[in-house]
């Protein structure tokens, strides 16, 4: 098996070396401290220095075993030689030229590669960017551009962005809008599955807005920030009808569900529902800024040169890792790994939580897209750390679950070490409160 020099295969993973974090770590975190902006929301205090695969070395040389990667995006696993082989080729060649104002061959052959994926009706055209927000910026611009209406509707729960727009559609959480207003008009909520899509029809068309100025409904096919949500058989349809009634654009928000991270190349594949819009980002170049926004040709077409832009976005060594990246997806099988491997993981979790079901409270996702859901935040920020403290690396999501969301790589003895440890995890925090109850019980404070 070609490794990279510095990665002993025989090594354990996890294999903790020091303390968390260690003291080429602490020092890392005070210069952080020290220059960044605070604004940065941090997980737990990890620095790390290299990658391969689901493994990932701090600056201690501590070994963990990533089950975030790194929120969703190295869906190659970190430093695949196919990616790092396409990447390290294009630097040597053409590290950027704009293709906003000229004709770059990678940027086209990278919108062919999408396009090709695409699950939408007739012929796509595709924009690239340099992230998921700039591609939910674009994707709102072209649907506002091209209906010539001005709403929009998001859901509850959302996570779509922080810059303006996508933060004004995003209603995951107040701390993203707290001390920002106002936000852009013009956008609104609704609650996202399972409630029914009849409050659209019932409450907005009926009290806030008439259905024939709204230019789109945002939607992610499987909630990401909002806990990993996987909506009900249908619920997508009777969405994709109501936009339909009212000549209402469909926009789906794959940013986080994309890239076959559900065993499928993209979430909403799984319900047969087509949209007019996708929005992808995050695992497309594994580990590269990049980001896309597909649409019906009909639709871009409609607007101008100059209508939209980017000097970065699509740019030729992000284009490079984001080709090799649907080649390794392709060729390795990754989809169908990312199906057998969630339903190991699924399987496992409802196992975990027979045992403990005052603690995990539900279990849910598709493919490698896999959320388990705790009483509240505080406790599932409990089991985070105590997985980070045995060298597993999951991350929050929502107001009280924990997200896993492993490389496409990954194998079945990761996802074995990955259970053992996250049961672990959940054990440990059971015990503790078990012990807090007893002290209070006794009348210890």
């Amino acid at each position: 098996m070609n490794v990279p020099s510095w990665f002993d295969p025989t090594r354990p993973v996890p294999d903790l070396v020091t303390p968390l974090p260690g003291p080429l770590g602490r020092a890392a975190l005070a210069r952080d401290a020290a220059v960044t902006s605070p604004s940065l929301p941090r997980a737990y205090p990890i620095a790390p220095r290299r990658g391969w695969g689901c493994a990932l070395e701090d600056v201690d040389g501590n070994l963990f075993l990533d089950f975030n990667a790194g929120i969703a995006v190295n869906s190659t696993g970190h430093a695949h030689l196919t990616v790092v082989a396409a990447v390290r080729e294009q630097a040597g060649e053409l590290l950027h030229y704009s293709a906003s104002d000229f004709y770059l061959p990678i940027y086209a052959r990278m919108c062919q590669a999408l396009a090709d994926t695409a699950p939408i009706d007739g012929p796509v055209r595709v924009f690239l960017s340099n992230s998921g927000a700039e591609a939910v910026e674009g994707a709102l611009k072209l649907a506002r551009y091209a209906t010539g209406r001005q709403y929009v509707i998001s859901f509850f729960g959302a996570f779509h962005g922080r810059s303006y727009g996508a933060m004004s559609l995003t209603a995951s959480k107040t701390k993203y809008h707290a001390g920002f207003g106002p936000l852009l008009p013009g956008v609104l909520h609704a609650p996202y599955a399972p409630a029914s899509v009849d409050y659209l029809e019932d409450t907005l068309f009926r009290y806030q807005v008439d259905p024939r100025e709204v230019a789109a409904v945002f939607v992610e096919p499987i909630q990401g920030e909002g806990g990993f949500l996987v909506p009900p058989a249908g619920w997508l349809a009777a969405l994709r009808e109501v936009c339909d009634r009212h000549g209402i654009l469909l926009v789906a928000d794959e940013v986080q569900s994309g890239m076959g991270r559900t065993g499928r190349m993209w979430a909403i594949e799984h319900t047969g529902v087509k949209p007019d819009i996708l929005i992808s980002a995050k695992g497309i170049a594994s580990g590269l800024p990049l980001g896309a926004f597909m649409a019906r040709a009909d639709l871009m077409d409609r607007w101008p040169a100059g209508a939209h832009g980017s000097t970065y976005g699509g740019s030729p060594v992000p284009c490079a890792a984001g080709l090799a990246t649907l080649r390794v997806i392709a060729d390795e099988n990754l989809m169908a790994n990312a199906t057998d491997q969630g339903e190991y993981l699924r399987a496992g979790l409802r196992d975990l939580a027979a045992e403990f079901p005052d603690l995990l409270r539900d279990v849910r996702g598709l493919g490698l897209m896999i959320g388990v859901e705790f009483p509240d935040g505080r406790l599932a920020g409990l089991v985070q750390h105590a997985a980070f403290q045995r060298g597993l690396l999951v991350l929050e999501a929502g107001e009280n679950a924990i997200r896993m969301s492993p490389p496409l790589t990954v194998t079945r003895a990761e996802c074995a070490t990955a259970l053992r440890l996250f049961g672990e995890a959940v054990a440990e925090v059971a015990t503790g409160i078990a012990l807090l109850s007893e002290r209070v019980g006794a009348g210890v404070e």
